[in-house]
């Protein structure tokens, strides 16, 4: 499982930022895109739920103009929840907080058996996905374009 933001050569279980679309179409899985492994996506899918009543993890979702402000704020809610933890047990409580999160816990601890006491390097790349996240919806701010989430 890779912690960060991929190209689509590199992610299998994935998520999908694509904005190389309009409206109502996109191109599916373009080189232009982002993709998140699809159980660390789980860390960030309360911010795209909550700024758009109409999001589907499993599926795609259309995030314009009108939705990038919401989803920001959401997404700096999330990041300064990421940078106040200070222990392990905020780590645990954090991802015990979140959707599948106790799945991703236990999925870390077959990838890392140790993975409580390298708390703190999560955090940072989670910290460093959420920037990427913001980057790349002030990218479709400045280039007027529209944000795909999909769901593989």
């Amino acid at each position: 499982m890779k912690f960060e933001l991929m190209t689509k050569d590199e992610c299998i279980d994935f998520i999908e930022f694509n904005i190389t679309g309009d409206s109502e179409n996109y191109n599916k899985c373009d080189e232009e895109s982002l993709y998140l492994n699809g159980n660390l996506f789980n860390i960030f899918a309360g911010c795209f739920e909550r700024s758009n009543h109409l999001f589907e993890f499993i599926g795609q979702t259309m995030y314009n103009s009108r939705k990038f402000i919401p989803l920001q704020n959401e997404l700096n809610d999330n990041l300064e929840k990421l940078i106040a933890i200070n222990s392990q047990k905020e780590f645990k409580t954090y991802l015990s907080g979140i959707f599948m999160g106790r799945e991703l816990m236990n999925q870390f601890n077959q990838i890392d058996s140790e993975y409580e006491k390298h708390w703190r390097g999560y955090i940072r790349r989670w910290i460093r996905i959420n920037r990427g996240l913001n980057k790349l919806i002030n990218r479709c701010i400045e280039e007027d374009r529209v944000l795909w989430v999909i769901g593989y």
